[in-house]
């Protein structure tokens, strides 16, 4: 595989994130949403709002969208140096290759660049999801708190929620 070409994402890639955030959903981490939960308005929404005040990224393969992040800014003004609501998706066919580690090292590099300055990046992972776990751990990011009970399996079991976070330094 060639390394992945990483560039911000714009409204006409929306139907392409669509179908990967869809693929993604029904692969072994799965996402927060199933892939009946999302449209093209929610991928839509979620873009501006990341390029309005945050980061979104893509990362293409021969041409071929393997991968997206996303993070956004939450409000109101005390939380300006912390970017949040952090996504990543990665085509179940490209887990595994470097696809998501090029996508943070790209957010991260993109982070440092925003005005305000970002000094902090958040995001959430199910517990069970143990291989993402592992490598946001491996990225620098720290356990913070756990939301206990606060996701809901498609079986009905209940799994919590891991709260991280990373202190991003300066370049």
């Amino acid at each position: 595989m060639s390394a992945p070409a990483i560039r911000a994402t714009a409204a006409q890639d929306a139907e392409q994130v669509l179908a990967l955030y869809r693929a993604a959903a029904g692969g072994a981490g799965g996402l927060a949403r199933r892939p009946d939960e999302m449209d093209l308005a929610y991928v839509e929404s979620f873009l501006a709002k990341a390029r309005a005040g945050g980061v979104t990224l893509g990362a293409w393969v021969d041409g071929r969208l393997a991968g997206e992040i996303h993070a956004s800014r939450i409000g109101p003004e005390q939380f300006a140096h912390v970017l949040s609501d952090l996504t990543v998706a990665v085509d179940p066919a490209w887990q595994g290759r470097g696809v998501g580690r090029a996508l943070f090292a790209a957010l991260f590099e993109a982070a440092r660049a925003l005005s305000p300055q970002v000094t902090r990046i958040e995001l959430m992972a199910r517990e069970g999801n143990i291989d993402a776990i592992r490598l946001y751990e491996r990225l620098g990011f720290v356990i913070e708190g756990r939301f206990v009970q606060r996701v809901r399996m498609p079986d009905g079991r209940l799994e919590d929620d891991i709260a991280m976070g990373l202190l991003l330094t300066p370049a």
